[in-house]
């Protein structure tokens, strides 16, 4: 893999793209992400646009929240790819969520939106809230789409916090976002060993993808860097349609110019 895009090298955290190229097939491709799929009306119908221009992979769904009930509604009769946005930080805004989760939820909002060190310190004391608001957005994704996810996420990327890892919450076998794959520089020697040690902890349990990056900033510098990455491995690209300039870079055709012959993915598969 290029250097430039290489954040640790850990022998343990398998290549999906390697694997892939065991197989025959192509080893690159990227897979363009939405998350917060049902967080509100806008959301989804921005969202599906993009589906609409053939411009998206897959979807990062939130439960409990204000459109979830239509947008898994949609998701399943438009058979588009979605996974579990758990959401620890952003009250629930759906109809007939339980006095109980929303007191657990806003217990763990508080404390790891506290500082930035919260969410890499395990919590004792939170365990049992941290296991009941994984285990009833678990089961509120099943209630809407029918089956388990097969994929997982975090809103602000809270699944990757310690007492969710740890705990070894998120269900074994799952595919799961890795941490964000930063170049030489751009973060601090320990920032990177620390994310690199977290995938390999999350490898042993899990299928991740060969690289993250989230969309924004859209300049030809950095866009040009993760098709580098996509070229020799799996890349999946965050991104939430919502803000206009990603939805515009949809929808106008300017993601297939910067794709050129890069395979884009149609669904969440590693």
């Amino acid at each position: 893999m290029p250097q430039e895009t290489e954040i640790v090298s850990i022998p343990e955290v398998r290549s999906a793209g390697a694997v892939a190229g065991q197989t025959g097939e192509p080893r690159g491709r990227v897979i363009l992400n939405a998350d917060d799929w049902g967080r509100d009306i806008a959301t989804t119908d921005r969202t599906m646009e993009c589906f609409a221009a053939g411009a998206m992979s897959s979807v990062s769904a939130m439960v409990f929240m204000e459109d979830s009930e239509r947008a898994a509604a949609l998701a399943r009769e438009k058979k588009i790819d979605a996974g579990l946005h758990l959401n620890f930080t952003s009250p629930f805004t759906g109809p007939n969520v339980s006095e109980r989760l929303t007191r657990e939820q806003s217990r763990l909002g508080s404390y790891l939106q506290r500082n930035r060190l919260a969410q890499t310190l395990y919590h004792p004391g939170l365990a049992s809230s941290f296991a009941y608001v994984v285990s009833a957005q678990l089961d509120e994704f099943r209630r809407l789409f029918g089956k388990n996810p097969e994929r997982i996420d975090g809103h602000h990327h809270m699944h990757l916090c310690s007492n969710v890892i740890r705990g070894r919450l998120l269900p074994e076998g799952t595919l799961v976002r890795r941490n964000f794959s930063f170049a030489a520089g751009e973060k601090s020697a320990l920032n990177r060993f620390y994310r690199g040690r977290q995938d390999q902890q999350l490898a042993r349990r899990h299928g991740m993808a060969d690289f993250l990056y989230s969309l924004p900033p859209i300049e030809p510098q950095r866009l040009n860097r993760i098709a580098a990455a996509a070229r020799t491995g799996i890349v999946e690209v965050e991104t939430h349609p919502i803000n206009p300039r990603e939805y515009e870079f949809f929808t106008s055709g300017e993601v297939f110019r910067w794709l050129g012959n890069i395979p884009l993915a149609t669904s969440y598969r590693i």
